[in-house]
């Protein structure tokens, strides 16, 4: 599995249409900081692709790093792991701001399982 340490955080490629994204403990997540994430997934992967969200840390965004989110259009699954209550009504949050994206987005207490939904979506999708 390749690795990119960010100053915000890193990006797991768990194969080339699947990422995990972890942002540091404590990090306030801006739009450029968002962009880069971005950036480095459309670069790295083959679109259409998808994002594990592991929401292992504590951390939050700022209003215009809410909206970015959903400028990327290459996403086609979202997984979201979150670890406590906080965690999970920030991310319904964000899915609320972004609710004209029409994301598949789905939330889990599970690595593994979030993993497994993606893994099913992306195969199911390359089938069709």
């Amino acid at each position: 599995m390749k690795v990119f340490i960010l100053p915000f955080g890193k990006i797991n490629l768990i194969n080339p249409h699947i990422a995990e994204v972890i942002i540091n403990e404590g990090t306030i997540l801006d739009k450029p900081e968002v962009e880069a994430y971005q950036n480095l997934l459309r670069s790295q992967l083959k679109p259409p692709f998808s994002v594990l969200i592991n929401m292992e840390n504590a951390y939050s965004y700022t209003f215009e790093a809410q909206l970015a989110m959903g400028d990327l259009k290459d996403i086609v699954y979202r997984a979201v792991v979150v670890y406590n209550h906080n965690a999970e009504m920030a991310t319904k949050i964000i899915m609320n701001l972004n609710k004209n994206n029409n994301w598949n987005i789905r939330l889990f207490r599970e690595r593994q399982e979030a993993l497994d939904w993606l893994h099913i979506n992306v195969n199911n999708r390359s089938a069709v």
